[in-house]
């Protein structure tokens, strides 16, 4: 990220209400490439309200959503995919009883060429080859892309994901709580692959209670608090304790 770069994701003044619940409260946030910025806030504080209208679950009430300084009105998050923004959940939607490439191609296999590929065989060396060299370029080590995922440790498993995400990525990740209940060697390697993701010029969006992991990896910190940005500012300006006195209130912002 540069000083002088334009955002790649942004929302302007965006809320979200359901009924009488208003959820977002004139949100602003922006996101440059090659950055790793860090949402926080408390159980209720808008996070996930706020990554579904990133990701094109649900749509704002009312703001702005932009994507290299162009309006967007994401229909379903298959818009936003199609844009080239891709999200991991905390469940992260692998298929243990399928193989790493197969995860990793999952919804976008490539069929063979010619005859074979109109009768609906899959070019599975080509896909297996891909797989391990995409996963090896972000810096996820696994024996072998046709090893079944369910054969893999709680890391290896959301790294794939991460990895399957980066691979597809054309501009946004969005990750909600890539390294929750993963060990510390574990959540090493997750927050790895962040780095990697930043390194290839993506714009990473962090979602995470595990404030360490947030001070590790980012590059700037938003922080939420009853649907409203209380703080957006470097991660050079916080430490575990401002940060978390930031989020709860005990901080005066």
């Amino acid at each position: 990220m540069t000083s002088t770069s334009a955002p790649l994701y942004e929302v302007r003044n965006v809320s979200k209400q359901y009924g009488a619940v208003v959820a977002l409260d004139n949100v602003s946030m922006a996101l440059y490439p090659g950055e790793v910025v860090g949402l926080v806030g408390d159980n209720g504080a808008g996070k996930s309200t706020l990554v579904k209208c990133l990701s094109g679950a649900h749509q704002p009430t009312s703001g702005t959503v932009l994507l290299d300084g162009v309006e967007r009105h994401w229909k379903s998050p298959h818009d936003a995919i199609e844009a080239g923004i891709e999200t991991l959940y905390q469940d992260s939607g692998l298929a243990p009883h399928l193989s790493v490439s197969a995860n990793v191609f999952l919804g976008r296999e490539v069929l063979k060429p010619g005859i074979l590929g109109k009768l609906g065989f899959l070019a599975q060396k080509s896909m297996d080859a891909t797989a391990y060299a995409e996963l090896e370029r972000v810096g996820i080590a696994v024996p072998s892309s046709r090893r079944s995922v369910a054969q893999l440790s709680g890391g290896q498993r959301q790294a794939v994901a991460i990895g399957r995400a980066v691979t597809w990525a054309r501009k946004v990740i969005i990750l909600d709580e890539p390294t929750n209940h993963l060990g510390a060697r574990q959540a090493g390697e997750v927050l790895q692959v962040i780095r990697a993701a930043k390194a290839e010029g993506l714009g990473v969006i962090f979602i995470s209670h595990t404030l360490p992991h947030v001070l590790d990896v980012t590059d700037r910190v938003v922080v939420l608090r009853l649907g409203k940005v209380v703080r957006d500012a470097p991660t050079s300006e916080f430490s575990a304790d401002t940060l978390l006195g930031t989020i709860t209130g005990l901080i005066d912002t």
